[in-house]
């Protein structure tokens, strides 16, 4: 796909200001612009259509305030919200009576249909920045507003996924088709909202109100997954190995798996003991000890892995193995003559 982009290096001094007041009238939000330095401004955007919204990479990006007023918002309004991630420089956005200045891998927030203040810093810094419709965002629009004018992390726990995946999305955007990019903005969609949830659940922790939407906790579940996955084999591995991996708390963390009907705990176990089963169960595998199979899915202690199995299974690992390889026999000795088999792994009750 073709990004648009507009560099004010490219036009006289005298015009740069309203040909960079016009870039951002076609980034569907028009704005006041004004240099802060007596020198000259200079400042380049590639703008990237996603779905029904837009990705931009604003750069030599400095000492600048764009303001949107009641003015312009009578004029036009979007009905957009929007994300400043910075990745170089600084710059301070001031909305709902809050205001906070963000630098190099801060995460802030905005809302087209309220008046806003936005100053780039004096060093010329490389800002991403992400608008879409409202109607996109499950959560509700007073959840959204509590972040605005407050800084949150890209560059690690939650708003590392959002901020890796926009960053990466940017980079590559000449390669995608319009199809890739309806899909890519529900990614986004849902990555932003686990961010918004985290830290409105985190405000709850400390006395806030809790977030009502479970948008977005799907894609943490799925990275969650594949963590406990890899680290099977640890013993170690436990809800506080989990959160500090993915730098959240706790109380998030159960949150989500809670959402999937299970808790932390619970589904490792269920992982663990499906990969015991799986192992005992294969002929190929029989040179290995109980004890071998259990501690390489995270089971150290022989006891306990024999009352986890057999609560689970109603059967010892022992009863369980050879259960399994007397029912493999038929299918072998079929196998040895050329006739059919059986499954290889039946159902043990």
């Amino acid at each position: 796909m073709r990004s648009t982009v507009v560099d004010t290096v490219e036009f006289p001094v005298s015009e740069r200001l309203e040909a960079w007041a016009g870039a951002m009238a076609t980034a569907r939000v028009p704005q006041r612009v004004t240099s802060l330095e007596t020198g000259t401004f200079k400042a380049r955007v590639e703008m990237m259509p996603l779905g029904a919204g837009q990705v931009s990479v604003l750069s030599s990006y400095a000492s600048v305030s764009a303001q949107r007023t009641l003015q312009h918002i009578r004029q036009s309004d979007p009905e957009m919200y929007r994300v400043h991630l910075v990745t170089y420089g600084e710059v301070g956005i001031e909305q709902y009576r809050q205001r906070f200045l963000h630098k190099r891998g801060d995460m802030g927030f905005g809302d087209s249909s309220e008046p806003i203040d936005i100053r780039a810093g004096d060093t010329p810094g490389r800002h991403l920045v992400y608008q879409f419709p409202k109607k996109l965002l499950r959560l509700k629009h007073e959840q959204f507003t509590r972040l605005c004018g407050r800084s949150v992390p890209w560059t690690q726990g939650v708003g590392r996924l959002f901020g890796q995946f926009l960053k990466g999305l940017a980079d590559e955007y000449a390669q995608y088709t319009p199809q890739d990019a309806t899909r890519l903005e529900a990614t986004a969609i849902d990555l932003l909202s686990a961010v918004l949830e985290h830290h409105l659940d985190h405000d709850a922790s400390r006395g806030g109100p809790a977030v009502l939407g479970a948008s977005g906790q799907q894609v943490l579940f799925q990275r969650m997954s594949a963590f406990i996955t890899e680290h099977l084999a640890d013993p170690a591995l436990g809800p506080e190995a989990i959160a500090a991996a993915h730098h959240f708390s706790l109380r998030y963390l159960h949150r989500v798996f809670q959402h999937h009907g299970t808790t932390p705990r619970a589904f490792i176990r269920r992982q663990r003991l499906d990969r015991c089963r799986r192992d005992l169960a294969d002929p190929a595998l029989q040179h290995l000890t109980i004890h071998t199979i259990a501690a390489r899915w995270g089971y150290p202690q022989s006891d306990s892995f024999s009352r986890a199995f057999r609560a689970a299974t109603g059967m010892s690992p022992s009863e369980y193995r050879a259960a399994n390889a007397a029912a493999t026999l038929p299918r072998l000795s079929s196998d040895e003559d050329g006739a059919p088999g059986r499954d290889l792994h039946p159902t043990v009750r």
